[in-house]
């Protein structure tokens, strides 16, 4: 099984799981809400906050896949989508696809005023 661990608070990120929800095959992924169970993230090693900052997905292997790579395994899955995975997986286009994501990921958590602290 594949788990996909995601930050259910973000409405772009609940968006888009919810629909690979709808059209992933049955038995293939585990969906897993870190704003819900953390725990489910933290006991395999890794701080919320970093799960908070980016998609992280395990693989059947057990291996995670943080970021691009994480959608790319996502995406491996899904037969409208293996072509993505595909161009996006390719040496010219991967790195530059992480540094946007990576940038857009760190945008995106300090909109939503994580890692702040609030007196």
């Amino acid at each position: 099984m594949i788990t996909v661990f995601y930050d259910g608070k973000c409405g772009l990120c609940r968006r888009e799981i919810a629909h690979y929800i709808r059209i992933a095959p049955q038995a293939i992924f585990e969906w897993v809400d870190i704003t819900v169970t953390p725990e489910s993230f933290t006991t395999l090693g890794h701080a919320v906050n970093d799960g908070l900052k980016a998609l992280h997905v395990r693989d059947t292997a057990g291996t995670m896949h943080v970021g691009v790579a994480g959608f790319i395994t996502i995406w491996q899955q899904l037969p409208r989508w293996r072509m993505l995975a595909w161009l996006v997986g390719l040496p010219i286009i991967s790195p530059v696809a992480q540094r946007l994501y990576s940038a857009f990921a760190a945008w995106r958590f300090k909109k939503l005023g994580y890692g702040t602290c609030e007196l």
